[in-house]
């Protein structure tokens, strides 16, 4: 069966990237396949997680190309050698610029630990979504996947689940449940929907 190629972006931890290597494991992703895991930072131990699923990585880095147009040169030579179809960013902390997104438009996605439009764009990232979330009062929050563009959360919403705040939530438990109960959810769903259209596309 024809698959769509996947490329996962990663800064960190790697959960979201984990959510995804489980997702095809289990056929929830059945139309794309993770070929390759992209760090930029080269003690990520998302790059582990990878090794240990079997699948290949690269780590580029921003202080050694010296500038970000340098930087995302050297991104797109990686993600063509590998013949990616999707990019997806998980826990990717760097900005891309409009030369980057129009490069690969409509195929890079994002996950975002907030109902966008709340909560999103500029200095909204890890903790301080939740943060802020909890200083508003919010009573339900939640996560997006979009599409990216180089407006920071602008692009098309794919999917969204909602998540109830529960009294005496901290950042650090709803940033828990929010990953557990949406993310890890609609990220992989995101996924197979995508590549399902790349497919129907190539045919």
């Amino acid at each position: 069966m024809l698959k769509a190629n996947i490329a996962v972006l990663v800064s960190g931890g790697g959960t979201n990237l984990q959510a995804l290597i489980d997702a095809e494991k289990s056929g929830i992703i059945q139309s794309g396949s993770i070929k390759l895991v992209v760090a930029n930072n080269s003690k990520a131990y998302a790059l582990e997680r990878a090794k240990n699923a079997g699948i290949n990585t690269a780590v580029v880095l921003k202080s050694q190309l010296g500038s970000q147009e340098a930087f995302e040169k050297e991104l797109i030579r990686v993600l063509e050698e590998a013949d990616t179809d999707l990019i997806v960013l998980a826990g990717f902390m760097s900005i891309l610029s409009a030369d980057f997104t129009n490069h690969f438009r409509d195929r890079i996605i994002n996950v975002h630990p907030s109902l966008i439009p709340s909560f999103c764009g500029k200095g909204f990232y890890g903790l301080k979504v939740h943060e802020a979330a909890l200083e508003y009062g919010v009573k339900v929050s939640g996560a997006t996947v979009h599409f990216v563009n180089e407006i920071p959360d602008g692009g098309k919403i794919i999917m969204q689940k909602a998540v109830e705040i529960l009294d005496g939530d901290t950042p650090e438990v709803l940033q828990k449940r929010i990953m557990e109960e949406a993310e890890w959810k609609i990220l992989p769903l995101s996924c197979e929907k995508i590549c399902s259209f790349i497919i129907k596309e190539k045919n």
